[in-house]
């Protein structure tokens, strides 16, 4: 029989959740996994696992959309060229500094980026090769010390106006470079040990079966439904892990601290609400038309135009 704790139980769980989600959108694996893994693991055991799993699954988001990478690898060179600084900074600050305060800084880097997107801010950026490489740093960082880099390049590409097939080509073009640089630059610092490869046998099988389901899923929801409902799940886990992070490192108080957590939750509720009131206003307004006498009448509808909004997490 197998003896299973409650990290690993916990590790298994939301691995196979995390990999469905990104089976359907193309990624969002360590965005929902970290969160969660670190209640029970450090980033850096954790890391090197997961670093480990994104090296072959962004390289197979990359194969998949191959087509597009001709209409969007000079877009993304300036951001993949930032990368590498950023990911060698990141990776030095993983393998010396406090356990705790990388969750610390994990939490308030994640966080934002899910409410704003939750928000759905949307502010083009009409000087995009300046802000480039700065950019990629920035992500090289965040990656390297977390693992997470979806929700900053989707905001990104979403506000650029990446169309379906370019948005998971640019995704998976970026996100290959920096985990297989960010794997390296792990072997080279020594950061590597037995007890953060030995979490590989709880995640390769979950990955293994979440991909498949996650893209029969898609098929048949709407996709920014599951988008959304997947971003609430994460703010609200994100919000917890910040709560006990911040009494953890004494900066509050238990049960004080959770008045953090217990914001987070009323933030999400508020912006759910509104989403799920627009899509119903959207709905009504599409199927029928006001006509003269009070009556109402049913609009022929065309087929629904795949955006980038459908696959942004």
């Amino acid at each position: 029989m197998i003896n299973l704790d409650a990290g690993q139980i916990t590790l298994i769980g939301i691995t196979l959740f995390a990999a469905t989600v990104n089976g359907a959108l193309g990624y969002g694996f360590s965005s929902l996994t970290v969160p969660v893994a670190l209640i029970f693991y450090s980033n850096r055991i954790l890391n090197p696992a997961l670093v480990l799993v994104e090296v072959a699954l962004n390289s197979y988001v990359l194969l998949v959309n191959r087509r597009s990478i001709p209409k969007i690898w000079k877009r993304v060179l300036p951001i993949v060229g930032g990368l590498i600084p950023g990911i060698i900074g990141g990776s030095y600050a993983l393998s010396t500094a406090s356990p705790e305060w990388l969750k610390l800084m994990t939490y308030l880097i994640v966080l934002p980026l899910i409410l704003l997107q939750a928000a759905g801010v949307r502010r083009p950026i009409h000087s995009e090769h300046l802000i480039g490489v700065p950019f990629g740093a920035g992500v090289g960082v965040c990656y390297s010390v977390t693992t997470i880099s979806g929700p900053p390049l989707a905001l990104l590409f979403n506000n650029q106006g990446f169309v379906k097939g370019e948005f998971r080509a640019a995704l998976g073009l970026i996100r290959v470079v920096e985990s297989t640089v960010t794997a390296t630059a792990y072997y080279l610092l020594g950061v590597y040990s037995t007890a953060g490869t030995g979490l590989l046998s709880s995640i390769v099988p979950s990955v293994a079966l979440g991909i498949p389901i996650g893209a029969y899923i898609i098929r048949r929801m709407n996709a920014e439904t599951f988008r959304r409902i997947c971003m609430s799940f994460d703010a609200w886990v994100v919000g917890f892990g910040l709560s006990k992070v911040l009494i953890d490192l004494r900066l509050a108080t238990s049960p004080s601290g959770y008045v953090v957590w217990l914001a987070v939750i009323l933030i999400d509720l508020t912006l759910l609400y509104g989403f799920f009131m627009k899509g119903s206003e959207m709905a009504t307004t599409a199927l029928s038309a006001n006509v003269p006498g009070g009556g109402s009448r049913l609009i022929p509808q065309k087929a629904p135009v795949v955006t980038p909004d459908d696959l942004s997490t």
